[in-house]
């Protein structure tokens, strides 16, 4: 299909579109037969998703579900996730996605401490049972289970089946769900996603609909994603990443949403050539790990076209390699947090090679972006201090904890982020690292992404990860933790004396750790906690 890129998104066609609900309506009008998702053998087109979503709403009406109420979703990348989603969210219940990587307790946690009142879960995944896991911690009136796909233990009598639960529509007319939907406007709730909890339990972030379609609005048009694009979802749909910049952004442009539960490199080739994928946004990990397969050099990557990373720093080289070994068309970097719905600022597509490796655009329409020191002063362009965040998109707040919303939105509205950066002149953004990254070797401030990105530049190194290790002399010290590409060594001594020709002599790492893989969570991060423990437990 021959589409032109200065199609409008679908937030042009009606002012009322600020809600997922009222957004799936009109991409139906708007986009008609083009595939809106297509996974495995379930295939649904922009004027079926509507009913397809209406009939899981009719089915959480049936079973008790309100406006207002919390539901959960543990579970992988799936077309059954994205159904649930909309459909929770059409009945005006707000979403509670829950990390595939948390354990049975650490995800009831979550359950408990949102109050959801039902969770959807994946039958099987990674060799576990979810559900069973998960109903071992609840009496059996407390939970209800909904499986999004087949399992294979023993029946549980909390646990119901997908095509069970989705009969229970016929208790509830279509016509009163779709008004209910319509009704679901911009200022209500569209989900309550919790922090990774780095700095103590995880907070629940509350956000509403409108903040999410007017950011994604900008973030597919800057893009220049359009209908019959192929969107291969790689990031997790419990990420704001995979889902807000990914199926939301989708149904903004009539794009195809094309799911991937994990990320497996062979698949991902597998599935750039025969889906025929134009859209595939990521960390700098997952380009990188592409670029280390040994069946780069025989891929067909044709069909690709737009990349949206992130990160501190990425290496000029990476932005190149992109282009001239992925195919990548369009390149472009952005920032956001949780707390700010995920989107904060972003690099048009003209930008230059430099201004997108070292920076994460400027701030999107509507936001402000500015610098402040410890002492609470506003910072110049070029000054280095925390990056603040005011705008449409910030959150409402942290759920039923009122101290700790206080504590990250000043009175001012400013948010702040804990991540370090600065300014330009012309209002990019670098991103240093976060606060909590940073050590001090030697009385000077030490940024990992900094020194990572000069590493990912040596001809060896596939990846690369800093972490602070302590020293009786400097404090603290860099150990670095590198992956070699195919048929390539590395001399511990060699690299630190290329690295101390590239960067002041405090940044240089003192030890380097030569490992198989980066240890990834499920949005594809590295796990710099996993490192130390590594590195502590003289693993390496």
């Amino acid at each position: 299909m021959t589409t032109d890129i200065h199609t409008p998104v679908i937030t042009e066609l009606d002012s009322r579109v600020d809600s997922v609900p009222r957004l799936v309506f009109a991409a139906a009008l708007k986009y008609g037969n083009l595939a809106a998702i297509e996974d495995g053998d379930v295939n649904i087109s922009y004027q079926d998703l509507p009913n397809e979503s209406l009939a899981v709403s009719r089915a959480l009406i049936a079973t008790g579900i309100k406006p207002g109420d919390r539901v959960a979703i543990w579970g992988s990348n799936s077309a059954h996730w994205i159904l649930a989603a909309i459909g929770l969210q059409m009945a005006g219940a707000i979403l509670v996605p829950i990390n595939t990587r948390m354990k049975a307790i650490e995800a009831a946690e979550i359950i408990k401490r949102s109050g959801a009142k039902l969770v959807f879960s994946v039958g099987d995944f990674l060799k576990s049972d979810y559900p069973a896991n998960l109903i071992k911690l609840f009496e059996p009136s407390q939970l209800n289970i909904i499986a999004l796909t087949n399992r294979q233990g023993a029946p549980l009598a909390s646990c119901c089946d997908w095509s069970t639960f989705i009969a229970r529509k016929n208790q509830v007319s279509e016509q009163s769900a779709r008004d209910l939907a319509m009704s679901i406007n911009g200022e209500y709730l569209s989900d309550l996603m919790f922090t990774s909890g780095t700095t103590g339990k995880p907070k629940g972030v509350m956000s509403r609909h409108g903040g999410m379609i007017r950011a994604f609005s900008i973030y597919v048009t800057t893009l220049g994603i359009v209908p019959g694009d192929r969107y291969l979802v790689v990031n997790p749909f419990f990420h704001s990443f995979g889902y807000k910049a990914g199926w939301v952004a989708c149904l903004l442009a009539g794009a195809t949403i094309l799911p991937q539960s994990v990320f497996d490199a062979d698949e991902v080739f597998a599935r750039i050539t025969n889906d025929k994928i134009t859209v595939l946004p990521g960390p700098p990990t997952l380009y990188l790990s592409l670029l280390a397969h040994p069946g780069l050099q025989t891929a067909n990557l044709s069909s690709l076209r737009v990349a949206v990373t992130g990160a501190a720093t990425i290496p000029p080289i990476l932005i190149e390699r992109m282009r001239s070994q992925l195919g990548f068309k369009v390149i472009s970097t952005a920032y956001g947090l949780t707390e700010c719905g995920g989107l904060a600022s972003i690099c048009d597509i003209d930008t230059d090679v430099a201004t997108i490796a070292s920076t994460s655009g400027r701030a999107i329409d509507g936001t402000e972006i500015a610098i402040f020191s410890e002492q609470g002063e506003e910072l110049k362009a070029g000054e280095t201090g925390e990056i603040c965040i005011r705008g449409f998109h910030v959150m409402k707040g942290y759920f039923e904890q009122p101290q700790a919303t206080a504590e990250t939105i000043d009175s001012e509205g400013w948010l702040h982020t804990g991540d370090v950066g600065h300014l330009d002149e012309n209002g990019y953004l670098s991103i240093t690292d976060r606060l909590k990254d940073m050590y001090i070797s030697g009385g000077f401030n030490c940024y990992p992404a900094e020194i990572e990105a000069v590493l990912t530049e040596h001809p060896a190194i596939a990846q690369s990860a800093v972490v602070g290790i302590k020293d009786e002399r400097m404090g603290e010290v860099g150990c670095a933790f590198i992956t070699l590409k195919p048929n390539h060594t590395l001399d511990e001594a060699d690299l630190i004396a290329w690295c101390k020709e590239r960067m002041a002599n405090y940044r240089v790492p003192r030890q380097v750790k030569v490992i198989d893989a980066m240890p990834l969570n499920a949005s594809n991060k590295i796990v710099k906690a996993e490192l130390l423990r590594l590195f502590e437990s003289n693993k390496v």
